[in-house]
């Protein structure tokens, strides 16, 4: 890892602290919780597709005539998260993407999908993302997380876009899922689908995507101080605003609570 890589991750480290001990982990305890959740949390799985395809606009050829890039490696891993995302295996052999997968899902759970289905919609008939999260009356912890992350892809900055994807992605920690899924289990509650998405999700996550995608942050800033520095305030941005999504979730599942 080089200096640079490991001064930007210690600076990160407060931030992903406080995500990876932010109390929604801790009242997470039913299937109502989840399915509120996964109402908030499928702006996110959207949102890291678009942030996805972004990246492969800048590392790939997508436009004819096809012409070489020269980023062998990083086109390579990224066409391979995009191949694992949009085009998976679902839990009956069908292909289908990672965001219909989580859509399949939240229908088993008995989330509500009406608000994602408007979003998408909307945008089908060309409405752009913050008329269609308006339109789609998408909670506002959502809004502002989907708004901001278009906000970088909008720069088409490669050094920005890249350290939003590399250092904005929430920390997947899905034991307290899998074990509210495995106590519905037990009652007779099978939810088969919500567990392959976790199942997926981490099996693709593999080790070998981060030092790559690091190494792609230092491909693209080299040894250009200002790249770095907007690199590092994008990324500490993006663990910002996924934080205060999880403020948005956490208190909107409190609230019944408090009534």
């Amino acid at each position: 890892m080089s200096s640079r890589i490991e001064a930007l991750e210690n600076k990160l480290a407060p931030l992903r602290a406080s995500l990876k001990s932010h109390p929604l982990y801790r009242c997470l305890q039913s299937i109502d919780d989840v399915k509120l959740f996964s109402e908030f949390h499928v702006y996110a799985v959207f949102d890291f597709m678009s942030l996805l395809k972004a990246l492969q606009l800048q590392f790939t050829c997508v436009s004819l005539p096809w012409l070489p890039t020269g980023s062998g490696e990083v086109a390579r891993f990224i066409n391979e998260i995009v191949h694992g995302e949009e085009s998976d295996i679902n839990e009956v052999g069908e292909p289908m993407s990672h965001f219909e997968m989580y859509l399949d899902a939240m229908k088993q759970l008995g989330a509500s999908t009406k608000g994602i289905d408007t979003f998408i919609t909307a945008l089908r008939s060309n409405k752009n993302i913050q008329e269609a999260l308006e339109i789609a009356d998408a909670p506002k912890a959502a809004q502002d997380f989907v708004n901001y992350t278009f906000s970088i892809v909008a720069t088409k900055e490669a050094h920005k876009i890249a350290a939003s994807f590399t250092f904005g992605r929430e920390d997947v920690i899905p034991d307290m899922f899998i074990a509210i899924l495995e106590k519905a289990k037990t009652s007779g509650q099978d939810y088969d689908k919500f567990r392959y998405y976790l199942d997926r999700h981490i099996e693709l996550d593999g080790d070998e995507h981060g030092p790559i995608a690091l190494k792609m942050i230092e491909t693209l800033c080299g040894e250009n101080d200002s790249l770095w520095k907007e690199a590092e305030a994008v990324a500490i941005k993006s663990l910002e605003v996924r934080i205060t999504l999880w403020d948005g979730i956490y208190e909107a599942i409190k609230q019944p609570q408090l009534t």
